[in-house]
């Protein structure tokens, strides 16, 4: 049985610290316009807080179906399945013991001026009461100097099966422990959002943004408009107006902070972004004894639709035997 333990990546410019637990990354650290590096997650010195289930999601990936199933059911192929209620009334990011929970076996670990780290893990029949075996890999690679990549695959091996992994990074790009990022500005490339009923769970429509707080289609401070929408940002918005790479990966948003000047841009294959606003944070004590709170940090997950299991309009997230799930995110830090 694998343990689980601390891995770095380092090119000499990124640093990032992740563990075989739940494929986390637990510190990341950029250089701002000065050079000086800081690192720009949330999380934990030690794995002990991630083994004992301190964390809200901190940096790991969440699987096997990311987001939110509505009442912990759906049916596939005529066959009704129950899911762990863990956020009720919904099952949330693959039940009581997602992926984010268990343990992954490193397939590959290469150093040098590329450095990659493979994490794989076999999701048996019934886990978390989803249907069928399935191989999963993660590789997590600096493929530049101011480059991360991650690469998802999965591969059902004797039932279809729906599939959505996420990375949950809490990105705070003046350091994790600066407070709000209320400051921060955000570009999402999204006309549309899926809206949500009161639990959380996408009504099947697709909405304009346009004329709402909801739009962030030009770069706008992610505070200008939060007081409009409750608690904060946690929607899917649906990636229909980003540029596109050569290699077919969409632009998703960009992040910037105003102080340390840090940019994030995030390109991906997948549909939509959740944007979440650290809404349910509070008072976590986290690396070097901050104290993380409310709207310390913004997650933008990238994503097939939530609960789209059961939502025949939304893209399909059911892979089948044969077929491969392949789910990219390309990171790009500058400093402006």
């Amino acid at each position: 049985m694998a343990e689980p333990k601390l891995f770095e990546l380092n090119n000499g410019t990124i640093q990032i610290k992740l563990s075989n637990f739940g494929c986390t990354i637990t510190s990341l650290l950029v250089p701002d316009k000065h050079g000086k590096l800081a690192d720009v997650v949330l999380g934990f010195d030690t794995l002990d807080p991630y083994l004992k289930g301190d964390a809200p999601y901190f940096g790991c990936v969440v699987g096997r179906v990311a987001n939110r199933v509505k009442d912990g059911k759906f049916s596939l192929d005529g066959l009704n399945y129950s899911l762990p209620i863990n956020n009720p009334p919904n099952s949330l990011h693959g039940g009581h013991k997602g992926f984010d929970k268990v343990i992954w076996e490193v397939a590959e670990y290469n150093q040098g001026d590329n450095p990659s780290i493979t994490f794989k893990y076999h999701s048996r029949d019934g886990e978390e009461g989803y249907p069928g075996l399935v191989s999963f890999t993660a590789t997590y690679a600096l493929t530049s100097k101011t480059t991360l990549t991650l690469e998802m695959e999965g591969v059902p091996e004797n039932k279809p099966t729906p599939i959505n992994l996420a990375q949950h990074t809490y990105w705070n790009l003046s350091g994790h422990n600066s407070g709000s990022i209320l400051d921060h500005t955000i570009q999402i490339s999204a006309n549309h959002i899926t809206p949500v009923d009161q639990n959380s769970i996408p009504t099947g429509e697709i909405t304009p943004v346009k004329g709402t707080p909801f739009d962030f289609t030009t770069e706008s401070k992610i505070g200008s408009r939060i007081h409009e929408i409750g608690i904060g940002y946690d929607h899917n918005y649906v990636l229909d107006c980003g540029d596109e790479k050569s290699n077919g990966l969409k632009h998703a948003a960009r992040l910037k902070d105003p102080i340390s000047k840090r940019v994030l841009d995030l390109w991906t294959n997948a549909p939509g972004v959740q944007f979440y606003t650290a809404n349910y944070v509070n008072g976590v004590v986290g690396k070097g004894g901050a104290v993380y709170e409310k709207h310390g940090a913004a997650c933008l997950e990238t994503q097939g639709f939530p609960n789209a299991i059961n939502q025949p309009n939304f893209p399909s997230v059911v892979v089948r035997p044969g077929e491969k799930y392949k789910h990219s995110m390309l990171f790009e830090f500058s400093a402006e």
